[in-house]
Order: structure tokens, then sequence, then C-alpha cells
């Protein structure tokens, strides 16, 4: 039974006369991770931010087709982008911390939309936040030393921690592992799946392997199509595309 949080229907999506997505229907389902796998340049990311209108920031950006959010139509006019964002929080491929102290980074979005009464409350929020991402105890004793004094694994769980404190429905991470060693990458799949109990999560990866050992459903992209969507465990054993196939045994990438 499909239980969509969030949705994409005939999205096409241009940059200027160069078009970069074909047609793709996804359906995203609640509390579950799903990944997005296919070989770079392939439109993955570009799908990842039509789901929180980043592409908006783009220039010369036309998109045709429908995404929702539950009942919500995101590219209606009229639409509050922020609102969006705040709903449908990203984490990049790089680790991004705000120049801002630890604690300063994590409030930054709960101080813009005004969501919290008081410091005491801000303060409770900025500690959830870190708890959810795994990163209160290291972090504790030093939040107002600068966040660039951190790791890159633990930057990255920062920016994740930044990206639940609005509280959003879905978490979207753009190969978030790809500039982090082993331990650190380990950490943030152990992560996801902890995450997945409170937010949706839509990965993009480069590495099959990692779409093998997180997420539960599985889109395999080739050239702006979704070539085939489906639970992970049935696409790496059968999959139903010789494309998919290809891929999968590592003829192209």
């Amino acid at each position: 039974m499909v239980n969509p949080q969030i949705q994409a229907f005939g999205l096409n999506l241009w940059f200027g006369k160069n078009q970069v997505l074909n047609d793709i229907d996804l359906s995203v389902h609640t509390n579950k991770v799903t990944a997005m796998i296919g070989p770079s340049g392939c439109g993955k990311s570009t799908l990842l931010r039509c789901f929180n209108r980043m592409n908006d920031l783009i220039p010369e950006t036309r998109i045709t087709g429908k995404v929702t959010l539950g009942d919500r139509d995101i590219y209606a006019p009229g639409t509050d982008v922020t609102g969006i964002r705040s709903q449908v929080g990203m984490v990049f491929q790089k680790p991004n911390p705000f120049p801002k102290s630890i604690f300063n980074n994590v409030a930054y979005g709960l101080q813009v939309q005004d969501a919290v009464k008081n410091r005491s409350e801000l303060a409770d929020r900025v500690e959830a936040s870190l708890q959810a991402a795994w990163l209160w105890d290291e972090v504790k004793n030093r939040l107002h030393s600068s966040a660039m004094s951190l790791s890159g694994g633990q930057q990255q769980r920062l920016c994740m921690a930044r990206a639940l404190a609005t509280s959003p429905l879905v978490l979207l991470l753009d190969e978030p592992t790809s500039a982090l060693d082993p331990q650190s990458t380990a950490k943030i799949e152990e992560l996801c799946l902890e995450l997945k109990n409170s937010v949706t999560i839509l990965i993009v990866t480069h590495n099959v392997a990692q779409a093998g050992r997180i997420s539960e459903y599985t889109a395999f992209m080739y050239l702006g199509e979704l070539v085939e969507f489906g639970t992970t465990e049935k696409m790496f054993t059968v999959p139903a595309d010789k494309r998919t196939e290809a891929y999968l045994t590592g003829v192209f990438g």
C-alpha cells in the first residue's frame, strides 16, 4: 500500500533550452528511506531539488507538471516557498555549516521563522535537534564555539540537525556522505535508519551499496528519465529494465 508523503506527476524541467527531466512520476513513501541512483548527470540532484523548489534559484528554469506535499501543490501560485523549505529540509553533498556558533547554526531556521517564544524554548529545540542528529554528546560543552571547528562528519550531522530543527516532513539528502570517511559515512547511514521513524528521507547516492544498505525503495534514473522504481530488494535482485541491470552490475556508471 503506497502512502506517499511527496509526489511528482508528469514533471518536466528545462534549464534554458536544455531539458533535464522528462515526464517524471514518482511517489516517495512516508517514513521510509528512498534512494535515487543513476550515473552522473542523469538528473538525480535536479529532481531532488524540485521537491523543495531549490531549482527556482537557477536562472532560466522552467518546470511543467505537478509536485505535491501531502495534498498541496508546491508549485501552485502564491505558495509560501520559505514554508515549503522548512517542511522539506535539505542537506548537501559537502557540509556547509554557517560561519556561526554550533548553537546558532541549529537555531537559525527557528529564528528566521520566529518559531519559538523565548530563549528557553529555543535552547530546548536546539538540544532536541542535536540529539536527533546524534551530535549532542559531542558538542554540548562547546555550543558557542564555531561550527567550523567540527570535523567533516560532525559538520554534516550539524547540517542535518539544522534541517531537522524546523520539524520537516521530508529530508532531502544530496550525496551526503561523498565527502566523508568510511566511519563518518557509517554514522550518517545509521542515523538515516533511525530518523525515518520521524521523517521521510529521499537520498541521492552514487554508491549503489549504500542504497542497498539503507533504503526500502529505489528509483533508477538515466538521461533525465525515471527508468524504474520499486522496492530496493526487488530492483537489486530482479531489475525490470535492462538499463537498470547494466548499471547495477557495473556495465556503465
